[in-house]
């Protein structure tokens, strides 16, 4: 694991000029817009019946529960996104997204919804779209889980599945480059965006974050993976606005270029990305940590056995995180107990083929050269070949 805290100073540069700027009000409710640009509309008008059903979903999103960790020298806390309807933290930005993109008469009764997705957002928009009657393409690639591939093709009449990695050994430039290709192809087709959509970010702040604002009196480290940015940048404004001298550490994997690093093969979905997301730049961020797959690995195999908690691949890197930077003399760098929340982006199902699957796990670790921890003892053997990895 790494700390790039060099990388501060010039992301607060470059926010100071780009940051987003809504009010989050204590009184408002958690989908309460309080920057209306679109018109009002009519509710018996097609734009109008396609909102309202919509609208009448907004109560199953729920509140994620927010709990304590028994931890040393921290008050430790983990928000457990995975309890949201769909099964992440992905829900609320496809409802937001879509909210707006309606109202702003983006999408209509006729619109196709084509996105790139590893897995949660296209689980979540699949969902949103079956309820309002709108046709959802996601484009996927190899490392997404069996399951979700099973859920996507059991509700999305049509997924593409692209196979052919790009100049940096992974797939999203190949599914984005599907994604316009199909977008061209498509009369009335509708791209989200994930990547630069400030709706995405605009939920994350009115939502997520509006819960752990009403969670705390005080807040001194606020631990968030990053893929696509939207979370980081919506709960990270918010934070910074509520909590003084808080830090905000951004977690990413390792072989991710978004923050400098070399490009290299991941097998782990979830955090990362072989792009630069737009809206890393509404982030606030004041230190920036990766994590090797190897560590997300025991970070989610540590939190199952110290603390009951069955949870994804990019819960175990954040909490990894969380453990490496407050060993040894970190624990005491604030002196008082600090309290301490990572976010957990979904839950651990999806990943029993190979997060915890122990042939999986020693596989990995032989490729990174590294010695598996907390497995059965056995011999690692480079010739497994387990289905994610392609």
């Amino acid at each position: 694991m790494t700390r790039f805290s060099s990388l501060a100073p010039l992301l607060r540069r470059r926010r100071r000029l780009q940051c987003f700027c809504f009010e989050l009000s204590p009184d408002s409710g958690p989908f309460h817009m309080l920057h209306e640009d679109s018109a009002p509309v009519s509710s018996s008008s097609p734009r109008g019946k396609l909102f309202q059903r919509l609208r009448s979903l907004e109560q199953s999103l729920g509140s994620p529960p927010i709990v304590q960790l028994d931890a040393r020298h921290l008050n430790l806390f983990a928000k457990l996104e995975g309890q949201n309807l769909v099964g992440s933290v992905k829900d609320r930005a496809a409802y937001w997204m879509l909210r707006a993109a309606i109202l702003r008469g983006d999408v209509t009764e006729g619109s196709t919804i084509v996105e790139s997705s590893s897995g949660n957002f296209a689980l979540a928009l699949a969902y949103f779209c079956k309820q309002l009657g709108l046709r959802f393409i996601p484009v996927i690639d190899p490392n997404v889980s069996r399951l979700y591939e099973t859920r996507l093709r059991g509700s999305c009449a049509t997924v593409v599945k692209v196979t052919e990695r790009d100049d940096t050994g992974g797939f999203l430039k190949t599914r984005l480059e599907k994604v316009a290709e199909l977008c061209r192809e498509i009369p009335g087709a509708f791209w989200p965006n994930q990547y630069e959509n400030l709706d995405i970010a605009d939920a994350h702040y009115r939502c997520t974050a509006k819960e752990i604002v009403g969670s705390f009196q005080q807040l001194d480290y606020a631990f968030i993976g990053v893929g696509t940015g939207g979370t980081i940048a919506g709960v990270s404004r918010a934070l910074k606005e509520r909590f003084r001298g808080i830090t905000i550490v951004a977690v990413d994997a390792e072989g991710s270029v978004i923050f400098g690093g070399a490009p290299r093969k991941r097998h782990i979905p979830g955090l990362g990305s072989s792009i630069v997301p737009g809206l890393l730049r509404h982030a606030h961020i004041d230190e920036v940590m990766t994590v090797s797959e190897v560590e997300t690995v025991r970070g989610c195999r540590e939190l199952v056995s110290r603390h009951g908690l069955f949870l994804g691949g990019s819960s175990g890197t954040v909490f990894a995180a969380v453990s490496r930077y407050f060993a040894g003399e970190g624990a005491t760098r604030r002196g008082a107990r600090p309290n301490v929340l990572f976010l957990c982006p979904d839950g651990g199902k999806a990943y029993q083929s190979t997060i915890y699957n122990d042939d999986w796990a020693r596989w990995l670790a032989a490729n990174h050269g590294e010695r598996p921890c907390g497995l059965p003892a056995a011999q690692a053997r480079r010739t497994f070949q387990p289905a994610l990895a392609a």
